[in-house]
């Protein structure tokens, strides 16, 4: 049975309320509207009521908006908690940076506000069990190397601090990459043009932003790798960064779209992220996943959708969706295994990162974790790319030879 979304907005101006009523008027049917002056009251509705999102701004007397959305974090972990603020709080928006899903800037339009919460609602279809929603919908940062970690810290501490040195430490890093494009790329920053690399996204952020990032708000994290034996996080960075620039080669060799370029390669570059989720909150459960696959030689998803009920596709989908990163981003992460989950014939970033990750894979079998599907030919033939196949391979001969 089809069930309304169920939409709180929080704003202390009763203009700015009264104007979302009247520009959301059209959603009616499809949602259920309820609107709070204050943080205190979307709390206090809150206990009376279930709801799919909140839309809250910042700067708010009594409790803030990054207050109430550390709130709503911690008791309802599966909401979707999206900010609407203005240009003037990024002070505020910095605060947030831990709890929020997304960020929208006033003025927002009703399809911009509509699209961002239709988009973020439409990926709980992605994972079935409560548990790992409920964890994957708290994660604040993801774990860095100690060694990353302590470099990045280091750099930004310096008084010579350079915006190139710390994009080319972010860059080595899945954790501070995913974190530093969801904010770059946010709606609040209102770029015209998708920002594909980190070290993009450090320049057109700026080091005080970044600095506030890091040593204020402490979105990256230490891992602690001795929790896993079979699992290694440098290992799967390598994997990762790899199969970025092995992505945004082959697509690059298809098409001469930037966009969908951009989006080949961070997608290869973020594939394995839900690994790092799973490894975070699961270290010893994930770890023994890991050692059947390897000493069973048995694909490693089998056993992750027997023992978690979802895969780490789904899961690093999940949370990048939440994130904002683009739809064919998420496609791509959640399907790179198996890109036939995605309906079509035609060649798109899941494609590439298909390709990309399973030549690495062939490529580096010490990298391996479990056993490897080989390329699905027919797939290949679908696309009508099959002929490709040995060229591909070629220039991913090249860039693993090289290191590009």
């Amino acid at each position: 049975m089809y069930s309304k979304k169920r939409i709180l907005f929080v704003d202390d101006e009763p203009r700015i309320l009264q104007g979302l009523q009247r520009m959301l008027r059209g959603m009616r049917q499809e949602w259920e509207m309820m609107f709070a002056e204050s943080g205190q009251k979307a709390l206090d509705i809150l206990t009376q009521r279930n709801f799919d999102v909140v839309v809250s701004d910042m700067r708010m007397p009594g409790m803030n908006g990054a207050e109430l959305l550390k709130e709503v974090m911690n008791r309802y972990p599966q909401m979707i908690r999206i900010v609407l603020s203005g240009h003037s709080d990024r002070e505020m928006i910095l605060k947030s940076v831990l709890t929020a899903h997304q960020y929208l800037s006033k003025p927002c339009d009703a399809e911009t506000l509509k699209s961002t919460v239709m988009r973020a609602s439409a990926l709980r279809g992605l994972l079935s069990g409560n548990e790992i929603k409920n964890i994957v919908s708290k994660m604040e940062s993801l774990p860095s190397l100690p060694t990353l970690y302590s470099e990045i810290m280091n750099e930004l501490q310096s008084p010579e601090s350079s915006m190139k040195r710390v994009g080319g430490i972010i860059e080595k890093d899945i954790g501070m990459s995913a974190k530093i494009l969801q904010l770059v790329n946010s709606a609040f920053f209102g770029l015209p043009q998708h920002i594909s690399t980190p070290a993009q996204a450090v320049s057109l952020l700026g080091l005080e932003i970044v600095k506030a990032l890091v040593l204020s708000v402490h979105v990256f994290s230490q891992f602690n790798q001795s929790k896993l034996k079979n699992l290694s996080l440098n290992s799967i960075w390598q994997h990762s960064e790899t199969v970025g620039n092995l992505s945004k080669k082959i697509y690059e060799m298809e098409s001469n779209d930037k966009n969908f370029i951009s989006y080949a390669l961070i997608a290869g570059l973020l594939h394995d992220i839900g690994k790092l989720i799973l490894m975070t909150n699961f270290p010893e459960k994930y770890d023994s996943v890991v050692s059947s696959a390897l000493h069973q030689n048995i694909i490693l998803c089998d056993i992750e959708l027997e023992v978690f009920g979802v895969t780490h596709g789904e899961v690093g989908a999940y949370l990048l969706g939440l994130w904002g990163l683009p739809d064919l981003v998420v496609e791509a992460i959640a399907s790179h295994h198996n890109p036939r989950q995605v309906p079509g014939n035609t060649f798109i970033p899941l494609s590439a990162v298909y390709v990309a990750n399973t030549l690495e894979h062939e490529m580096f079998p010490q990298r391996r974790l479990g056993a490897v599907q080989p390329i699905d030919t027919n797939y290949l033939d679908e696309i009508d790319l099959a002929e490709r196949l040995p060229v591909w391979m070629d220039i991913c001969q090249n860039v693993i030879e090289k290191g590009d």
